[in-house]
């Protein structure tokens, strides 16, 4: 297992775990509320290993390894975070790996490194959540408390827990209403159950991105989290799909 290290952003301290390989790099980004350490996360890093290519995890602010208070964090600063571990730890062709939020944050970084970018694969990817995840009741109390649910006493992830700035930061950076001009190759994987992002984002994402090589992978009875053995599984074939050459 690579060791942790840091690296810093206008004074953030940024957890990572890079494995160091053959391009392209994998570039793992998490979901809200989680870390570089979950099922999913060192599946793949298992995975680089053994197909010795180079791998890269992190931590967002306020999550994880990484410094600062969870409370902080907005969709636009963790992309800050996201693009900068790209650009100052990795180099060549990459593929984004994102789970649920990390796949909204990974067709932001596609749009923003077009060069860099060879594919992107979405797990559960949840663009625009803060648009079609929250009811009124919901958005009242975000307007009139600042807050839904409450941080844990150290003032780290809980996946309770809404900053209305973090709902503003999204809502700034909303991709599905408009087309999303990506042209390489897209996989999204879906549990056909996902109660937390319902399969119709699947088929909207599928619908605005640009490219003409996007596939949604559909999972019979999966959930959300997609950590099964058998869905570990489906994910880490994708991956290994676009590793292979095309012929």
């Amino acid at each position: 297992m690579p060791e942790i290290a840091h690296f810093d952003i206008a004074g953030r301290s940024i957890a990572y775990r890079l494995r160091r390989g053959n391009v392209p790099t994998l570039v793992f980004l998490p979901g809200y509320a989680s870390d570089m350490e979950g099922t999913k996360a060192l599946a793949l890093d298992s995975f680089a290993e053994r197909r010795r290519v180079g791998v890269l995890r992190l931590d967002y602010s306020g999550t994880g390894a990484s410094g600062g208070r969870f409370e902080d964090g907005t969709l636009a600063l963790w992309l800050e975070e996201a693009l900068a571990a790209l650009d100052q730890l990795t180099e060549g062709p990459a593929i984004l790996i994102g789970s649920s939020m990390g796949g909204w944050l990974a067709l932001h970084l596609a749009l923003l490194r077009p060069d860099r970018v060879q594919a992107l694969v979405g797990i559960a990817a949840a663009p625009d959540f803060t648009d079609w995840g929250f009811g009124a009741e919901a958005r009242t109390m975000l307007d009139r408390d600042g807050r839904l649910g409450n941080a844990d006493p150290q003032g780290r992830a809980t996946p309770m827990l809404m900053m209305r700035a973090f709902w503003e930061s999204g809502q700034a950076l909303r991709l599905l209403d408009n087309e999303i001009a990506i042209d390489c190759p897209v996989r999204l994987i879906h549990g056909e159950k996902d109660s937390d992002v319902p399969l119709e984002i699947g088929m909207r994402t599928l619908a605005s991105l640009r490219s003409s090589d996007v596939q949604l992978k559909v999972i019979k009875g999966g959930g959300h989290r997609l950590s099964e053995p058998h869905e570990i599984d489906a994910i880490l074939r994708t991956v290994a799909e676009l590793l292979e050459p095309r012929l």
